[in-house]
């Protein structure tokens, strides 16, 4: 049994212990979180109105767009998203005025406190217990709106308390957690499909045929209103620029600062949503200006300053993305072949990945792009071998070897008689990119 939080304890000491209360990371159900919430008054049926995020890839860039949206017209916007790269802190904006701020410590611990007491040492995982707290700083700071990721599936999803959001959201679903969420794509889209209330608009974005089937018998069944890629709206680039359109019109809007053609998808996402969303008026200037203003760390992010930047020879460009997939792998791919037409360079990639995600699916990928890889091991008793990340590489004929660290790759890959100064690349882990941001100084604010 877990005694009661000491007064005054740190977010840092309640989240330690937190993690204790359950013998599993990960399980996959409802009655805990229910029963938790019951005991804190039920904070879910008092929050400000809810945008529910779903889906493999895209979610976190999606719901940055939304924001930086919403913030631009003038919206006090809450942000709940997962998993945070360097400080536990990064997963709850609380919204304010002049923008939404991230939750500060003592905030934080006296809500985990509240938390803990009301779970009084019962069985719950980590991810329930704290979106409880989440949930319960939500419910008592005033904002216009509330943007919840989901945490892993959907249906079973400790976000999917909310009974009434303001729409439903499923990014592109792709092959992931399998073990939690069945090994077919159409197992994991129904898994996502979840999330769909009746009457409450469904935005899908691009989905692979198997996926899309799912998704749209799921909103039938549920009688959700569906607003589908592809009929009931269209986003694409076309000349330097994001052209949205839907039966209400055709947005010709600037590209989304954030980096990659899969950010035209995510963007226009975000789009859809707000103009489906019949009692939200955003402004055509509101959404242009969040376009240009989004930011969301660790996706095709260009560390240009920085202890570890500071490692490479002149002229070199250090780039960084959590991608983990088979899907992920892909849109980082593509956006390197992106860089490639406008500026030519070597790519060297660093890549750490965890033991559950396949280097195979993702360094494949890379075949024909990448020059080198060097393999490391991810923070974290889950992760993969350095070994294993060499051998998925050298199979998809690139030459490889392991380094001990992030930073002794980058000292590495400064030496390597390369034609130019190389542009280089750490992916595979959204772990590996926290413990990047933290050794270059530069985490997310």
């Amino acid at each position: 049994m877990n005694e009661k939080a000491p007064p005054g304890s740190s977010a840092e000491q309640i989240l330690a212990r937190l993690g204790t209360l359950h013998p599993k990371r990960i399980d996959l159900s409802l009655g805990r979180l229910n029963r938790l919430l019951a005991a804190l008054g039920n904070p879910e049926r008092t929050l400000p109105p809810v945008i529910h995020v779903g889906g493999t890839n895209g979610k976190g860039s999606t719901i940055a767009f939304l924001r930086a949206i919403l913030e631009a017209d003038g919206k006090r916007v809450h942000a709940y998203t997962s998993p945070h790269l360097v400080r536990f802190h990064e997963r709850i904006r609380l919204g304010a005025e002049d923008g939404g701020k991230l939750v500060s410590d003592r905030a934080l611990a006296d809500a985990l406190e509240e938390t803990e007491r009301a779970n009084a040492s019962g069985e719950i995982t980590f991810f329930e217990i704290t979106t409880a707290a989440a949930l319960l700083l939500f419910s008592r700071h005033p904002a216009d709106l509330l943007l919840l990721e989901v945490g892993l599936g959907g249906r079973l999803d400790a976000t999917n308390v909310v009974e009434r959001p303001l729409a439903t959201v499923v990014t592109p679903v792709s092959i992931d957690h399998t073990e939690y969420l069945g090994v077919t794509l159409e197992e994991i889209a129904g898994e996502k499909a979840g999330i769909f209330k009746r009457g409450i608009a469904a935005i899908i974005s691009n989905q692979q045929d198997a996926a899309l089937a799912v998704l749209e018998r799921a909103i039938k069944k549920a009688g959700a209103v569906p607003f589908v890629a592809g009929q009931q709206w269209s986003a694409h680039e076309e000349g330097g620029r994001l052209v949205y359109s839907d039966e209400a019109g055709l947005l010709d809007l600037p590209r989304p600062r954030l980096f990659g053609r899969h950010q035209i998808e995510n963007a226009g996402t975000a789009v859809a949503t707000l103009r489906a969303i019949s009692s939200l008026k955003v402004s055509s200037g509101a959404i242009e200006a969040g376009l240009q203003k989004a930011d969301w760390p660790a996706r095709m992010q260009n560390l240009s300053g920085g202890k570890l930047a500071a490692k490479l020879p002149a002229g070199s460009e250090l780039w960084l993305d959590g991608g983990h997939n088979a899907a992920g792998g892909e849109a980082v791919a593509a956006a390197i072949g992106e860089m490639e037409e406008r500026v030519p360079r070597p790519l060297v990639v660093i890549a750490g990945m965890l033991a559950t995600k396949s280097a195979d699916d993702f360094l494949d990928r890379f075949s024909g792009i990448a020059r080198y890889v060097f393999g490391v091991s991810p923070p974290g008793e889950a992760s993969r071998p350095a070994s294993d990340i060499v051998k998925a590489a050298r199979r998809a004929d690139i030459a490889a070897e392991e380094a001990v660290s992030v930073e002794a790759a980058l000292k590495r890959a400064a030496a390597l008689k390369l034609s130019a100064p190389p542009r280089v690349l750490i992916t595979g882990s959204l772990y590996l990119a926290g413990e990047v941001l933290a050794a270059n100084e530069t985490p997310p604010q």
